[in-house]
């Protein structure tokens, strides 16, 4: 007997990019996987990045939640060292067009820091200036250059997230999405395997 189950292409589709691979790949490559993947569980599950204030006021908006799922997401990954230009390199997160953040972005990383490095903001829409950049938030604004930012960061050491539709379909790592007014992301596994930057 088959289950009945309502369609939704959008989740559909996100379904099968996560599971794309799994039929194929040998059993060492799923298990480093699913090691990633709980990294960035876990990440989302501590929220140790979001602010004490949070508790006692209004509920954070979409920018206040997605800055601290990037934090999160930033802690739970080891750096390579090449992924930075010295031992006192700051760890970058840089946003590529417009900032859709405002102060939420500012707000949240203010005085943290990543292992032992300090947390530096910076934005930008020259896509070379975001090769140095330890993580990349590729903003909606920048949706039509999505394969070009993808092909110039590849090769880096920089983790790409976007929030754009179809964003880890085209090769990004973690896609934002909004769903029943939530804060949802699609891993890109396939370029997660690949490695930071892809």
């Amino acid at each position: 007997m088959k289950e009945s189950r309502a369609l939704n292409p959008a989740s559909d589709a996100r379904r099968g990019l996560l599971e794309r691979g799994r039929r194929t790949l040998p059993r060492s490559i799923r298990r480093a996987r699913r090691r990633s993947v709980a990294l960035i569980l876990a990440a989302l599950f501590s929220f140790a990045g979001v602010p004490s204030g949070w508790a006692q006021s209004a509920p954070p908006g979409e920018y206040q939640l997605k800055a601290a799922f990037l934090f999160n997401f930033a802690k739970f990954i080891d750096w390579p060292p090449a992924s930075f230009a010295s031992p006192q390199s700051p760890f970058t997160f840089c946003i590529l067009g417009a900032d859709p953040f405002g102060r939420a972005m500012d707000d949240a990383l203010q005085g943290k820091t990543i292992g032992d490095r300090a947390v530096a903001i910076e934005r930008s829409k020259d896509l070379v200036d975001a090769r140095h950049c330890q993580m990349v938030f590729v903003s909606s604004s920048e949706k039509r250059r999505v394969p070009e930012i993808l092909n110039g960061l590849r090769g880096t050491n920089v983790l790409v997230v976007g929030e754009s539709d179809g964003f880890a379909a085209a090769g990004g790592v973690i896609q934002f999405a909004l769903e029943d007014n939530h804060v949802r992301f699609l891993i890109n596994t396939d370029a997660a395997d690949r490695g930071i930057g892809a």
